[in-house]
């Protein structure tokens, strides 16, 4: 019996027959683009990561977008995708993905759907090693007075051409607090094809001491894997 083999490969059919059915990824299907800046601000932990410990302002590419593609009078999971270019040098992105979920020790571990996209964090809901740390990647809302934005694509469109909306980049380990790293803030919404969208992988794209841990890893890489032959299937 191969049950360690076969988890992988039946999350990769599925992804891959889901990805090429849709014409765009299996999970978050369909996303509103945008370009935004990551501002990395060291609040007094050092993680023995540069790019965590020294501050800097980052140009993004990022997609806010429904996990499952649910109908817009559903709720649905949300998701933010980053990607930080040349993060790790020339050619070397970063990607983070994030998905609306609790704050809590356990439930920033499970995706959550939400109504309002602002009520609550997106984590990476798996945990990242951080230099020699494991801890939990968030993005958590930093809303003006009574800002609501409906998870919906209208809705997360009409937020962003509103005007920037700012979250706390956080990390949180096992046994601490949450730390904050610094903010996202982000730009106008781009319109384009949906095959102009980025294949985010953090899988793929991570920096030596800033990448998801082990746990579940075969299971997620296939699946990505997968999805990304899906949606270039189509295009055949």
């Amino acid at each position: 019996m191969r049950a360690p083999d076969s988890l992988p490969g039946l999350a990769a059919r599925l992804a891959h027959a889901i990805a090429r059915r849709r014409h765009a990824p299996a999970l978050h299907p369909h996303g509103i683009r945008a370009t935004g800046v990551l501002r990395i601000r060291p609040a007094g932990v050092r993680w023995g990561v540069p790019w965590l410990d020294e501050p800097a302002d980052h140009p993004v590419r990022l997609r806010w977008s429904r996990a499952l593609g649910l109908p817009a009078g559903l709720p649905d999971g949300l998701g933010i995708a980053l990607r930080v270019p040349d993060a790790g040098g020339p050619g070397q992105p970063l990607d983070l993905l994030f998905t609306s979920s609790g704050s809590g020790r356990w439930t920033r571990h499970l995706p959550l759907p939400r109504r309002d996209a602002l009520a609550g964090p997106c984590s990476t809901l798996l945990s990242y090693r951080l230099g020699d740390r494991t801890a939990v990647l968030a993005l958590r809302p930093l809303p003006g007075p009574d800002l609501k934005v409906p998870g919906t694509l209208a809705g997360l469109r009409a937020a962003l051409r509103a005007g920037p909306l700012t979250f706390a980049l956080c990390a949180v380990g096992p046994r601490d607090g949450w730390h904050v790293l610094g903010t996202l803030t982000t730009g106008t919404p781009q319109e384009g094809p949906p095959e102009a969208t980025d294949a985010y992988d953090p899988y793929l794209h991570r920096l030596p001491g800033l990448r998801p841990t082990s746990r579940l890893a075969r299971l997620r890489e296939a699946a990505y894997a997968a999805s990304r032959t899906g949606r270039r299937a189509t295009a055949r």
